[in-house]
């Protein structure tokens, strides 16, 4: 199958396409419409002192990054959540809480971060933070009170003796300078002896800070503190209107894609010259394109002679004349596999271009069961083949002249009980040597082939078969046993004509079909309609 065949399902079911996104967009917007705003917030914490330190060693750093990970378990275990919403009155159950946390190592690192998704941004920014401080609580940091408060105070030893030692080198720095200025003897011994004892009381203070200062050095890397606390989400996080469009959209037009390559697949009509070559090895005679209109409107070559349309009626006389060139075709059949595929208006159509190049042409009405061609030619159906074949009548008494120059019809007639025993009997077999006597080429209007036994017979009798498939509803089966049942007949088979072709050039088409459509309502209201000519043109 060739990647054009594709394209042009495609270009067939645009419409389906077009439908199933639309569908699938506005199903989207809706659903994501009603959906409430979801906010995010953070907090991240800090596993270990060793980043403090100024020559951390690789055992600390594992350590802290494996402790982080038991955090993380600690921090997704139901307790750890109950203790978060004792805390905060929260009415909600710890399963509800468990499912809007997330707890994470940051990769590579001693970081933590605890996420909480909620619609509610102050209370994702609330959650978040006493998280992260329920989870410093489950450090040993938090459990050992006596050593905070030895710590606090250390840390206040060590604040006192930065200034002390800092006002001591400032008292230290003005006497020197007094030494200079200062002439009497007595003053400057006394000057030195202060320097001299100030210098010493800061040796022993800087000794002490040193001391104080090795003791706050972190030691251990089981210590957990906030780094970061959350803050309060401005802008919600979902639902994120634009991507969930996109994704609907996608998703259906694969909808729709996938629809159409299943109705394709599954629709088994004849649509195209490949599938009559292929499927039934009979030769495409002629396209035709879907006529617009009912009852006479459907004869277009006499109402718009200038259109595609009839062109394609001529091409289909020219091919049925090319395909007798060795033995002239003096009749013809044109038959369909079922009902309603337009053998009767082909036959119609086909019997006008006949008469317009000068043949002089019978279109006979054989369809006993279900006559049609009275109503094209706006003619009467009292007398015809039955009664022709009752009173065995001459062709002139049941053949009736149109407007068409050189073209005649015989209507079916009365209806009869048993149409294959009428199409069967010797008089009809003589009527059709009359009728072939009378004119150059005489074309049967068949009912279906398919399931009636009157085509069999009169396949027997003509020279050549036109069958008439409907690209829109033949089926492939239909099509096959139709063909199998006219070559078995013996019949010249002389091609296919596919009708309610879908041409994509429309052409001229609906201007000719308008201004018939036109004449006919002129018609019904009484008013004068200009007279046609064989070729259609007011005179």
């Amino acid at each position: 199958m060739e990647l054009k065949h594709y394209l042009g399902i495609v270009w067939k079911w645009l419409w389906l396409l077009a439908l199933s996104t639309a569908i699938a967009v506005g199903v989207s917007y809706v659903i994501t419409s009603r959906q409430p705003k979801i906010y995010w917030a953070s907090a991240k914490l800090l596993v270990g002192q060793s980043i403090q330190n100024a020559n951390p060693n690789s055992q600390d750093l594992f350590t802290s990054e494996q402790l982080a990970l038991t955090y993380i378990q600690i921090a997704q275990t139901l307790p750890f959540f109950q203790a978060t919403i004792d805390a905060l009155g929260l009415d909600m159950s710890p399963d509800e809480l468990s499912g809007m946390v997330s707890a994470n190592i940051v990769q590579g690192t001693q970081l933590i971060e605890l996420s909480v998704i909620d619609t509610d941004p102050a209370r994702a920014e609330a959650l978040a933070n006493e998280l992260a401080y329920q989870l410093t609580l489950q450090g040993p940091a938090a459990s050992n009170q006596e050593e905070q408060e030895r710590i606090a105070f250390v840390q206040q030893q060590v604040n006192e003796l930065q200034t002390k030692i800092h006002a001591a080198n400032q008292e230290t720095a003005e006497l020197q300078k007094a030494l200079s200025v200062t002439a009497s003897a007595r003053a400057i011994l006394d000057n030195q002896q202060k320097i001299t004892t100030l210098q010493g009381q800061i040796a022993v203070w800087q000794q002490t800070y040193a001391s104080l200062l090795a003791f706050l050095a972190p030691q251990s890397p089981n210590y957990l503190s906030i780094l970061e606390p959350a803050r309060l989400p401005l802008y919600p996080i979902g639902p994120n209107t634009n991507q969930n469009l996109f994704i609907a959209a996608a998703l259906g037009l694969l909808l729709g894609l996938g629809g159409a390559f299943l109705l394709e697949y599954l629709d088994d009509s004849i649509k195209s010259a490949e599938d009559v070559s292929q499927l039934l090895q009979l030769s495409l005679i002629g396209s035709i394109a879907r006529i617009p209109g009912s009852g006479n409107q459907k004869l277009v070559t006499t109402i718009a002679p200038g259109s595609s349309i009839s062109e394609a009626y001529r091409v289909l006389r020219t091919n049925i004349q090319f395909a007798s060139l060795d033995k002239p075709i003096r009749s013809i059949l044109v038959t369909s596999p079922g009902p309603g595929e337009g053998k009767s208006v082909t036959a119609a159509n086909l019997a006008v271009t006949m008469a317009i190049v000068g043949l002089r042409t019978i279109l006979v009405d054989t369809d006993l069961r279900k006559p049609s061609q009275h109503v094209l030619f706006n003619q009467s159906n009292d007398v015809g083949v039955t009664n022709g074949l009752i009173t065995q009548a001459e062709v002139d008494q049941v053949a009736r002249p149109t407007l068409i120059g050189n073209l005649r019809i015989v209507t079916a007639g009365t209806a009869v009980p048993n149409p294959a025993e009428v199409l069967a009997s010797a008089k009809m077999q003589a009527f059709k040597q009359q009728l072939e006597a009378d004119a150059d080429i005489v074309i049967f209007d068949a009912p279906p082939t398919i399931p009636l036994a009157d085509v069999p017979i009169l396949a027997r009798m003509v020279d050549g078969v036109v069958l008439v498939i409907d690209s829109t509803r033949t089926r492939r089966a239909s099509a096959q046993r139709a063909k199998v049942v006219l070559e078995n007949t013996g019949t010249h088979l002389l091609g296919v004509v596919l009708n309610r072709f879908k041409s994509r050039e429309s052409g001229d088409n609906y201007y000719y079909y308008a201004n018939a459509r036109s004449k006919s309502k002129q018609k019904a209201r009484g008013e004068p309609v200009p007279a046609a000519n064989i070729t259609g043109e007011p005179v």
